[in-house]
């Protein structure tokens, strides 16, 4: 999948975290805008298990991060459980891992908030390369092998963490378990052990780092000491870390340039803030938005709009040419708090943000630029519930429930449903669209989605 594309230069309107990105790729969470766009790509809109289905693998362990698509590759992220026991484990606890397709049932089900119990076997901590063509694993490299130390929320998996890659070095965190580079015939060139997360009510852990300039950034939020760390990427030193007050976060940073100045933005319970890539310093500040935050940031033109959607709803659009703390001031572009999404990030396609509200079924859409809602609160029928993040290509936006259910609909001022697909899995990973493809990561298995 190497076609070592020519990179291209983000403009200043739409430029996302790196400044160099492989043409036509799915390099990173969200893709190559950090968008949830593939531009002039035409996947198909109607699939079923026997239609258009070009593979179908199986993928060892578990995992809900993307995968990335990268020249003639395809690479995912697992976690990986063993037969190995830790010294002095209760041989009736053994096994209750991520990996169990039972975990935590007994306690409230695919939608319940309890974890199972706390792993007591080893896993192992991989990136997997598959053939794009066919399928065919290439490679396998376990980047460690350790056992977990919080049971994890029994929706979470132990590799939620999207892996991501500049053209020639792959990326991923595993968290608690490092963070990680290696070429892209699966050699290990460096690991940064951060410390270990004690996340809220062991919900595991989950956001993904943020790449640009050769700089790899890192969020930490936990319930100890936050923080954000930027690493070299070619060695991993440490180049710079700010401390945070802030509980888990669960939202991956956008890295984006406004004036010659990149800036890390991270959502946070407590305030969004935008720091300096080259030095870390703090930027701007914003407070009033809901808790617990996952959806990511997105870049529409000079602004930045933040969501969040648990115990409330709140989206703020903010100039990226804020100075300071800007909470309660007139600064803020706009502000809705009808609804929100809360696992979902939102798509940004052609000026109108999609997303859903809270982890339910019902699309919302407005205008980037003013807030106006275009598309008010409308149910997709065959979606209850909704982990993975709408995708966009060729006019038509892919919006994936958890039980496999894949709603198209056309991009536009009103709600037009064109396609309902079902498939045997259940799905909280976000699509990858490349070329004329779609790639949809199960629990257990891996499709690329092709006529």
């Amino acid at each position: 999948m190497r076609t070592f594309a020519t990179a291209l230069l983000l403009s200043a309107i739409t430029s996302i975290a790196a400044a160099a990105e492989p043409t036509g790729d799915w390099t990173r969470w969200r893709g190559p805008q950090e968008s949830g766009v593939a531009e002039n790509s035409k996947p198909p809109i109607e699939w079923s298990e026997s239609e258009n289905i070009r593979w179908k693998i199986e993928v060892p362990g578990a995992g809900s991060s993307t995968p990335i698509i990268l020249g003639d590759r395809v690479y995912v992220a697992t976690a990986i459980e063993t037969e190995r026991a830790k010294e002095g484990a209760d041989e009736a606890t053994t096994g209750q891992a991520a990996d169990n397709p039972d975990r935590g049932r007994q306690r409230g089900g695919r939608r319940g908030f309890g974890g199972g119990s706390v792993p007591t076997k080893f896993h192992q901590f991989a990136i997997i390369a598959y053939d794009r063509k066919t399928g065919d694993e290439v490679w396998r490299s376990v980047m460690t092998e350790e056992v977990p130390h919080e049971a994890g929320h029994n929706t979470n998996t132990f590799a939620s963490s999207s892996p991501l890659t500049d053209g020639e070095t792959l990326y991923v965190s595993f968290g608690s378990r490092g963070v990680f580079a290696l070429d892209l015939n699966g050699k290990k060139l460096w690991e940064k052990n951060l410390g270990t997360m004690q996340t809220r009510n062991q919900f595991g852990e989950g956001s993904s780092p943020a790449l640009a300039n050769g700089v790899l950034v890192v969020p930490f939020d936990h319930e100890g000491e936050s923080f954000i760390v930027a690493l070299d990427a070619t060695t991993g030193d440490e180049q710079w870390r700010q401390k945070r007050d802030e509980p888990t976060t669960w939202a991956t940073p956008l890295i984006t340039e406004f004036n010659g100045q990149y800036q890390v933005i991270t959502s946070g319970t407590n305030k969004v803030r935008s720091y300096d890539l080259a030095n870390g310093d703090l930027i701007w500040e914003c407070g009033g938005q809901a808790s617990n935050p996952i959806p990511s940031p997105v870049r529409y033109k000079d602004n930045v709009i933040v969501m969040t959607g648990y115990r409330g709803y709140a989206i703020y659009s903010i100039p990226l040419s804020s100075k300071g703390d800007i909470t309660d001031t007139d600064q803020v572009s706009w502000i809705g708090e009808d609804a929100a999404p809360y696992v979902p990030s939102p798509l940004l396609y052609k000026g109108q943000l999609y997303f859903v509200k809270a982890n339910n079924g019902i699309i919302v859409s407005r205008d980037a630029e003013t807030g106006e809602v275009i598309i008010d609160e409308s149910r997709l029928d065959g979606i209850r519930s909704i982990y993975a993040s709408p995708v966009a290509a060729n006019d038509y936006i892919y919006i994936t429930g958890r039980d496999g259910e894949t709603i198209v609909i056309k991009h536009g001022k009103s709600l037009e449903i064109v396609a309902s697909n079902k498939l045997d899995s259940e799905i909280d990973a976000s699509a990858a669209i490349v070329g004329d493809e779609i790639y949809l990561r199960g629990k257990h298995h891996l499709y690329c989605i092709a006529k």
